[in-house]
């Protein structure tokens, strides 16, 4: 029906930068809600980002090093991470809240990516 599919997770050293994307695709009228969630080892899913209407909030553990933003066209949502931290190393996984034909808007899930920040 909808899938959301992530890409551009890797090894980087602390102080590096990466870009995730996730792009959604299927029966999509509209994507209203993006988020950006992280499960670090031993932890529990926390989330990242949010992008809603132009409007973007961070959790203050990402504030001012990563940056949300959407290419509506496209229906991709992009995370750049920059200034990396190996409390950083997480699996990250995209959520969207999607609106498709004959349905209510409906929370759907990337597979997530691995994202491993040495020291």
């Amino acid at each position: 029906q909808v899938q959301l599919v992530e890409s551009g997770g890797g090894l980087v050293q602390a102080g590096g930068s990466l870009r995730l994307s996730c792009v959604a695709s299927g029966s999509i009228l509209s994507i209203n809600t993006m988020n950006w969630y992280r499960r670090a080892p031993g932890k529990q899913r926390e989330l990242v980002a949010t992008v809603s209407s132009g409007i973007t909030n961070y959790s203050d553990f990402v504030k001012g090093r990563f940056t949300i933003s959407r290419d509506n066209a496209k229906n991709t949502m992009y995370l750049q991470m920059n200034n990396l931290k190996p409390e950083d190393t997480a699996v990250y996984y995209c959520n969207a809240y999607v609106l498709t034909l004959g349905s209510r808007s409906q929370s759907f899930w990337g597979q997530g990516t691995q994202v491993t920040v040495s020291s």
